[in-house]
């Protein structure tokens, strides 16, 4: 376990983003796909700040971890977990199985894994040159 300063900012700022889409934002397209396509960044950086993982396999655990959820939402694990009446269980966990979540979900972790191909060996250097100083 260790603590990463840049992960953790992310986080903060994808979270507070989430909850921005999620209590003001009432539309078709950005709280429903967009926050999907985030949501997947900001666990993905969570554990990033926490947790020393290889790149590659915490994108792959958290695109399954979706994957998992979205189809526990096709079985109505909310109600089933009998948290129908709580409003964060139903924001948090979601209510609605859609297909098109698994391309929201997909969507974000190749970005993830993009930026880190990209950024990654540039942090890499900056890490190094900091470590000097």
């Amino acid at each position: 376990m260790r603590f990463n300063a840049y992960y953790f900012y992310w986080t903060v700022l994808l979270f507070i983003t989430e909850v921005y889409i999620a209590v003001f934002v009432k539309d078709d397209f950005v709280r429903p796909y967009m926050g999907d396509f985030l949501v997947v960044i900001l666990i993905y950086t969570f554990i990033r700040a926490f947790f020393k993982y290889p790149m590659l396999n915490t994108a792959i655990g958290v695109l399954l971890f979706s994957f998992l959820v979205e189809i526990l939402q096709y079985f109505n694990i909310v109600e089933v977990l009998g948290l129908g009446s709580s409003q964060l269980a139903r924001t948090v966990i979601g209510t609605t199985f859609v297909w098109e979540d698994f391309i929201a979900y997909s969507l974000g972790i190749a970005t993830v894994l993009g930026a880190e191909s990209f950024i990654g060996p540039y942090m890499e250097k900056w890490r190094r040159l900091s470590r000097e100083s």
